[in-house]
């Protein structure tokens, strides 16, 4: 049991998704896309749905997609679609609505195999530290798979507005630290951006069961 109250979660699918070719998979946009019969976006809602209070979900495109989830849609709060950033930006904004003193989960649409302490873990770190908190596994950083502050919004929306759009920079300045997971046998953050991900994706998913 977590010391903590669940947090608040965004999902982020507002992305573009080019590489996935979302419609040869019979899916208007990449989270849509089907593994093990299921969206991608499913997958993710189930593992993360049990760990958190609310759960949104960032998207751009016709709402009508996402209406069969029960998530609330946040679509981003600047156009022209710059990136997972503004994803993260509109959730913080949306979270002020609610309590300016919480913190916001944020998760790709593309990562089915989310751990299941993923919340909890992050809440203990940023206990210690106060600030966002990434996931990491492999010896990588995640940067969109975080716990943010309220604290961060303004420095996210200045970021955005000057066109610093990418991630790791951003974090870089906010002394963002990292919590990692043991990535044997398999990254619990993998991430599903092509058909090849997409079919080892089925593997992993069909070895579970």
């Amino acid at each position: 049991m977590s010391p903590f109250p669940p947090p608040h979660a965004l999902i982020l699918a507002g992305g573009l998704g080019r590489r996935m070719d979302a419609l040869a998979h019979g899916a208007p946009e990449k989270p849509l896309v089907r593994l093990g019969g299921m969206p991608l976006i499913a997958h993710v809602i189930a593992r993360l749905r049990p760990q958190v209070s609310q759960l949104w979900i960032n998207a751009n495109g016709d709402p009508q997609a996402y209406a069969s989830f029960g998530c609330e849609l946040v679509p981003d709060t600047i156009s022209g679609h710059p990136g997972p950033l503004a994803g993260v930006l509109a959730g913080l904004e949306r979270l002020a609505g609610e309590d300016a003193q919480a913190s916001l989960l944020t998760v790709p649409a593309d990562t089915p195999f989310l751990p299941s302490d993923l919340a909890a873990r992050l809440q203990t770190r940023q206990a210690e530290t106060g600030g966002v908190v990434c996931a990491g596994s492999q010896g990588q950083r995640h940067p969109v798979i975080a716990l943010w502050p309220a604290s961060a919004r303004t420095a996210l929306r200045h970021s955005l507005m000057a066109g610093r759009l990418k991630v790791g920079l951003l974090l870089d300045t906010l002394n963002a630290v990292t919590e990692g997971w043991d990535s044997e046998p398999d990254d619990p953050f993998f991430n599903v951006n092509t058909p090849e991900d997409l079919a080892i994706a089925e593997i992993r998913r069909t070895a579970r069961q």
